[in-house]
């Protein structure tokens, strides 16, 4: 199975059971900036703990790896949880949304979009920059992280809204990373 056919399966399955989700992370940065490989799938979902259940009977052996009870711990912890293709190697990560008011918001701001005829819902391209230069902050100064942002920026600035920009970028405290951004950002 492709990555693409894997979202697809993901995507559908997520929909049929009423999860409500985010394509996040190097997919959407791509989508939404330079296009790059990836071999993971970065997903905010919002799961109640009595679908996991559903999510495991979709995605079993032998082509999937998804643990059930990784799964529900990942919930109480707020944390990531691997859904792995078995034979492929891809792998999609499910974060589970948090109550931090970043995570909250940029989950409520979604969009659609279509993407290799797959209707999904991703972050808006600000949440993209936002979540990728918190992350080359959090990784230590990652210049993958900060590239994927940088070129979001730049494809996205005409339609981007700079002051809700702003306003996170304080309250995230990353301030020195987003005006290296708009310093090195090439404008055509």
């Amino acid at each position: 199975m492709s990555q693409q056919e894997l979202l697809k399966k993901v995507i559908q399955t997520l929909d049929q059971a009423g999860i409500q989700y985010m394509i996040t992370g190097s997919v959407v940065s791509s989508l939404q900036g330079e296009p790059r490989s990836t071999h993971d799938i970065d997903m905010v979902i919002a799961i109640q703990k009595s679908k996991v259940h559903e999510l495991a009977e979709a995605f079993c052996p032998p082509d999937f790896y998804l643990d059930e009870d990784s799964f529900l711990d990942a919930i109480n912890r707020q944390s990531m949880v691997n859904l792995i293709d078995l034979k492929a190697g891809d792998k999609v990560d499910f974060w589970i949304l948090t109550n931090e008011l970043f995570d909250r918001s940029r989950f409520s701001r979604k969009i659609s979009e279509e993407f290799m005829g797959i209707e999904m819902q991703v972050s808006s391209p600000e949440d993209t920059i936002l979540a990728k230069l918190r992350w080359a902050e959090l990784s230590g100064g990652s210049e993958k992280q900060f590239t994927d942002a940088l070129r979001v920026y730049e494809v996205q600035y005409g339609k981007l809204d700079i002051d809700y920009l702003e306003h996170w970028v304080k309250k995230l405290d990353i301030e020195s990373l987003w005006k290296r951004l708009t310093n090195e950002a090439k404008m055509t």
